[in-house]
């Protein structure tokens, strides 16, 4: 059975697609079959493994979604790129806007993304979901559809504070529609691990959630390395392959594994 890991948090701007992209990967590299759905109508997993004029696209993970709400065959690979790096894409753009709206009228709507992944679930071991930074339809749908949650969360106290709220949504969910879920763990990320004010950040949250919730050992540092890797389409793996954001990715691949 494929396993479905989420990347969510609801702050943007935690390390969620560069998250992503380097999970994905860095399980590839480790043999399994990977595929990554890029959930986010930016499209910024898409535009991050190099596919840049992702909203010139015809088909995209909204195309398939649409067929599912519709009751339309899909074919076992519609829309989904290959990577040079050895895993899928199922990519997005701006059309998932609209399809979130068109989820609000549609029978079991929770459950469309679930339908899918049914579908190509004897294809892939591993399917990592990018999401988008709310707790809208998307980010439901994807709760619904997973057997676990990935949590990036920046060294900063706000990204903390806002944990709360999405612990709520997932024990709704756990509740109401996937009684499966688990939370795999909080991973930090971008840590400016030279101050003091970064090392209090970690206590504070291995103070508050680390008896309740994993905490990753491993702790991405801010570097510009990632941002820059983003931009040229490639994993950090090979973009920096001996660098510190390399070495800590490869080491939470471990911790996932």
């Amino acid at each position: 059975m494929m396993k479905i890991i989420a990347i969510v948090n609801q702050k943007g701007g935690v390390g969620k697609t560069v998250t992503a992209v380097n999970l994905a990967v860095g399980l590839a590299r480790e043999g399994k079959k990977v595929i990554a759905i890029d959930f986010d109508a930016q499209g910024s997993l898409t535009v991050s493994l190099g596919y840049s004029e992702q909203d010139k696209m015809d088909t995209t993970v909204s195309t398939v979604l649409e067929k599912i709400i519709e009751d339309k065959p899909i074919a076992p690979d519609e829309g989904i790129l290959h990577h040079e790096e050895g895993i899928d894409l199922l990519p997005a753009n701006i059309e998932l806007s609209g399809l979130e709206v068109t989820l609000v009228n549609t029978m079991s709507r929770e459950c469309v993304l679930r339908e899918y992944l049914k579908t190509i679930s004897n294809s892939y071991d591993i399917a990592v979901i990018d999401c988008s930074p709310s707790l809208g339809m998307l980010t439901i749908n994807a709760l619904t559809a997973a057997d676990e949650v990935i949590i990036p969360v920046q060294a900063q106290y706000l990204s903390i504070k806002g944990m709360e709220q999405l612990f709520r949504t997932i024990g709704r969910v756990r509740k109401q529609l996937n009684p499966n879920l688990q939370i795999g763990g909080v991973l930090i990320t971008m840590a400016d691990l030279r101050t003091n004010y970064t090392k209090d950040i970690i206590s504070l949250l291995h103070n508050s959630y680390g008896r309740k919730i994993k905490i990753f050992d491993s702790v991405i540092p801010l570097s510009v390395r990632a941002a820059e890797m983003s931009a040229e389409g490639k994993s950090i793996y090979l973009h920096d392959p001996n660098g510190k954001v390399s070495i800590a990715y490869k080491g939470f691949i471990k911790e996932v594994g």
